[in-house]
């Protein structure tokens, strides 16, 4: 069976939008333009897709077993046409880099860097944004890079994913805390009753059951604010190993010493792109940039 790209949008848009009228709008067609193409499928299909209900629809067993098949050939479909036009256009002029905000500053300084470096002429935007907005930001085009937690995490066929290396972090507290004057064996109980920052962006990625072990946690946006309120003694936080090697922050912090802690909790980071030449070409710099400076990171600490 041959299938046009017309009868795909028009099956997933009314799947996702429960309406024939909802998806028109979203689709900018006439409601009774959307309703035949539907019904149109069905009979190429000899199934049934959709029971109406009023003005609602509900997907049969049927419609929703072929969803996903369906949301995969149109992802694949934008693909190809997003490298058929950049293979006709040249370099990129500006690029957008988002990145999850528990990415360390001197890891986007020695990007930025490079960047320079490589493509003196080109514009860099550095924005935070969560794992979703990054998602999004890279099927509609409007972001280029992201830097994401793939702790949880599936497949996008529509995007280029490349896992670079996991973070490791561990607890740091206060030069003047009460946490810095316990012994290795009493760091683990007294942290569990001690007021703990904790990252929104690691909630948000479902990795609390992993990282959360005070009673007394608070949920912060920003890690730059998290590193301050641990250097001034008012609580720890799960911090990545590599502000240790940082002249801005490691003044008045201390990684815990602790005897039940054996090992760093370890976030893998992907960078994810578009499909495009363009791209692929920043896309080295970048990767190699960012694996160079781990790597150097992970040597001094070691």
């Amino acid at each position: 069976m041959n299938f046009s790209l017309e009868q795909l949008l028009a099956f997933v848009t009314v799947y996702e939008q429960k309406a024939f009228s909802k998806a028109a709008v979203k689709l900018d067609k006439h409601r009774t333009t959307i309703g035949q193409v539907i019904t149109n499928l069905e009979d190429q299909l000899a199934i049934t897709l959709f029971e109406r209900v009023g003005r609602t629809v509900e997907p049969t067993q049927d419609a929703t077993l072929l969803y996903h098949y369906a949301k995969q050939a149109i992802e694949q479909t934008r693909t190809f046409d997003r490298m058929a036009l950049s293979l006709s256009y040249g370099g990129l002029e500006s690029v957008t880099i988002a990145y999850a905000s528990f990415i360390p500053q001197q890891v986007l300084t020695t990007i930025r860097k490079v960047l320079i470096n490589d493509f003196p002429h080109m514009r860099v935007n550095l924005l935070v944004r969560s794992k979703a907005e990054i998602k999004q930001g890279i099927q509609d085009g409007t972001i280029h890079f992201g830097l994401v937690n793939v702790f949880e995490s599936k497949v996008i066929n529509s995007i280029d994913s490349m896992l670079l290396r996991s973070m490791a972090f561990v607890p740091f507290t206060g030069e003047s805390s009460i946490l810095a004057q316990l012994s290795s064996n009493e760091t683990f109980t007294a942290m569990k009753s001690t007021r703990q920052f904790v990252l929104k962006s690691m909630i948000d990625d479902d990795m609390a059951a992993k990282i959360v072990l005070s009673s007394q946690y608070e949920v912060v946006d920003q890690q730059t604010l998290i590193i301050r309120m641990v250097q001034e003694g008012l609580g720890w936080a799960l911090l990545p190993r590599t502000i240790s090697q940082s002249e801005y922050y490691s003044e008045k912090i201390i990684e815990i010493d602790s005897d039940t802690i054996n090992e760093a909790i370890h976030v893998p980071v992907s960078m994810w792109c578009q499909h495009s030449k363009q791209v692929a070409i920043v896309k080295k710099s970048i990767s190699k940039c960012i694996i160079d400076y781990i790597q150097a990171v992970d040597s001094a600490v070691n």
